[in-house]
């Protein structure tokens, strides 16, 4: 859902990077940012997990994977794709908020 007092693109969110087309690399801290992270490296394939305490060659490694991979390139305008037909007038993610709000 987006709102006016709150600037999506700028909050950087996982949601939104994924319905930009953006290749990520995440560096969760806590609560649902691992999570998060797993869905972006190993389900969606969009995106590096950079693992704790490896220091600066790990972020290294992960820039330039998120940089260089031409599949993750591709996994992500699918992504981007299937984003942009969900939040159509028909779309299922117009759908469901619909019908959220007529149960409301």
């Amino acid at each position: 859902m987006i709102v006016g007092w709150c600037s999506q693109v700028e909050r950087n969110s996982t949601v939104e990077a994924l319905a930009a087309g953006v290749p990520t690399v995440a560096f969760p801290q806590w609560t649902d940012q691992e999570t998060n992270a797993k869905m972006m490296e190993d389900v969606w394939k969009t995106g590096v997990r950079v693992r704790k305490r490896e220091g600066h060659e790990e972020i290294e490694r992960c820039v330039e994977m998120v940089m260089g991979n031409e599949e993750m390139r591709r996994n992500v305008k699918k992504w981007k794709d299937v984003a942009r037909e969900a939040v159509k007038s028909v779309g299922s993610s117009t759908i469901n908020l619909q019908a959220f709000l007529d149960d409301a």
